[in-house]
């Protein structure tokens, strides 16, 4: 006998994972970097993955990054630069 079918996979809503990061670039628009929009269950990995990714980041013309929480700011912006 086969099991069950999987429960059909849905990604995360932004309620499941609060946290994200904006990115400005020098002049202070937003940066939006197609594979860096990443959203995270908490804020230690929201900063681990910035701490990670930041020169990256910033080779991408990304100067400084916000931290929010949902709408709420929680810090920034950061600079980049080393």
């Amino acid at each position: 006998m086969l099991p069950g079918q999987p429960p059909t996979f849905r990604q995360p809503s932004a309620s499941d994972r609060p946290w994200w990061w904006e990115l400005r670039d020098e002049a202070g628009s937003v940066v939006e970097l197609e594979g860096f929009d990443q959203r995270f269950h908490n804020q230690g990995d929201a900063e681990s993955w910035v701490g990670e990714i930041w020169a990256e980041l910033a080779e991408h013309g990304v100067a400084s990054v916000t931290l929010f929480e949902h709408d709420r700011t929680v810090y920034g912006p950061m600079s980049l630069s080393a």
